[in-house]
């Protein structure tokens, strides 16, 4: 990308950008573009479908917020419909923004806007490509992670990195504190990304095949606790999926999510999944090289609560088996 001098870069530093995202971690960089210096065309969305227990239709955060900022939203039930791609062309956007959008943008988009589309992407490409990269990365015990803004390609996270940002990740860090954290830095190091673009100072670096990792979807399977797994992992386990969809376990055959535990070393502990006797800080279970001190509980059609007002309602005896 060449660079440009001043003056055209003030003729230029309004281009018609459409968005695109659904869900919670989109809106700070939604309400950034909204209320910033920026022409935003039309914010597009997943369409609207039933939610809660009534099954009502329900809009997507993305659209509500989008509503509120006076904006015009688009609601394809796949984007790569003919009708959806008139209007897009239509709209004329000079640059798409992506993120956690929902469906795969065919090569129609991609190759449309002159300044790309640019994506958010809640990691350290190459490393965590895919559906779950936060997820991902508190469940293997990553202790750094970030925030890449990549210039979009019709590979599975593998365009071009635009810029990137590094954060530690901490040590007790859940699943809905890192992603309130990153969806608010990926919103500031969007700015910055549009800026570089525009101007055409942004420098353009290939990812490394050497370094791809995946992050794939959440299944019913992954948020099951393996009990004969180490207590470390198990703990990575329940803050990589706290507060949603939850890590759980089965008591007398009933589901038991779990929100939040610690760690407790013990030399020779017992049989994995076993309950030991509660302690202040919760209620010690079995792993394979120790204990788990669980402490926040959701028993199936309840609300979540902590362990010890579980353990109010429901007598649990010493040598009892989860899973």
């Amino acid at each position: 990308m060449s660079e440009i001098n001043e003056e055209t870069f003030k003729l230029m530093a309004k281009p018609r950008i459409i968005f695109m995202g659904t869900p919670p971690f989109a809106l700070p960089a939604l309400e950034t573009l909204g209320n910033g210096n920026y022409a935003v065309a039309a914010v597009v969305t997943q369409p609207d479908r039933p939610a809660g227990r009534g099954r009502r239709d329900a809009s997507p955060p993305v659209k509500q917020l989008a509503v509120k900022l006076g904006l015009e939203v688009l609601q394809p039930v796949k984007v790569r419909d003919a009708s959806f791609l008139e209007e897009f062309y239509q709209l004329n956007p000079d640059m798409v923004v992506v993120t956690a959008f929902g469906q795969i943008l065919p090569k129609e988009i991609i190759d449309f806007p002159r300044f790309g589309c640019l994506n958010i992407h809640p990691s350290l490409l190459p490393k965590y490509r895919g559906a779950a990269p936060l997820n991902w990365s508190i469940i293997r015990g990553e202790t750094k992670t970030g925030v890449t803004i990549m210039l979009m390609d019709e590979g599975m996270d593998s365009g071009d990195i635009i810029i990137q940002e590094e954060t530690p990740l901490g040590e007790h860090e859940t699943f809905g504190e890192l992603h309130d954290r990153l969806a608010i830095m990926g919103a500031k190091l969007l700015v910055k990304a549009i800026d570089q673009v525009i101007r055409g100072q942004a420098v353009r670096q290939k990812q490394d095949p050497a370094g791809v990792t995946f992050a794939p979807r959440l299944t019913k399977e992954t948020a099951r606790i393996n009990w004969h797994a180490q207590s470390r992992d198990i703990f990575n386990l329940i803050r990589g999926l706290s507060p949603s969809p939850a890590a759980y376990t089965t008591l007398d055959g009933q589901e038991l999510k779990i929100f939040s535990a610690e760690t407790m070393p013990a030399s020779h502990p017992a049989p994995p999944g076993t309950i030991a006797a509660a302690v202040a800080a919760g209620l010690p279970v079995a792993a394979c090289d120790g204990y788990l001190i669980i402490r926040e509980v959701q028993p199936a059609g309840k609300k979540r609560m902590p362990v010890a007002d579980f353990l109010r309602g429901r007598r649990l005896e010493p040598g009892k088996i989860l899973g």
